[in-house]
């Protein structure tokens, strides 16, 4: 018998992407995937949620949790508006990306 295996995750051009058997998805900031910051009640409840894919997957998929937290999409726009100058991160794009060229060949055979 096999170890079954889910995600829970909030990046969901990644998660597509990737496509793996059983994603929970979470519509959060990243960093922030089982909700606010010492929120331990909606942390738990999401926590919980989540883990009940174990049991309500029957086949490879995406599924949506019900939670949502507006005031962090809120956060993660002002982190952004008011960005220092010295941080030099590339924007985030959703053309996918590769380490090798090898590796990108070996994906586009397999999409």
């Amino acid at each position: 018998m096999g170890v079954p295996t889910l995600i829970m995750g909030s990046a969901l051009d990644i998660l597509e992407a990737g496509k793996p058997p059983r994603v929970q998805f979470l519509d959060f900031p990243l960093g922030f995937e089982t909700g606010p910051f010492q929120d331990k009640q909606t942390q738990l409840e999401v926590v919980r949620r989540g883990l009940a894919g174990f049991e309500s997957f029957t086949e490879p998929g995406i599924k949506p949790l019900p939670f949502s937290w507006d005031e962090g999409w809120e956060l993660v726009n002002h982190r952004e508006r008011n960005a220092r100058s010295d941080d030099t991160r590339s924007p985030r794009n959703t053309e996918p990306q590769y380490q090798t060229e090898e590796d990108r060949l070996l994906a586009e055979q397999h999409t």
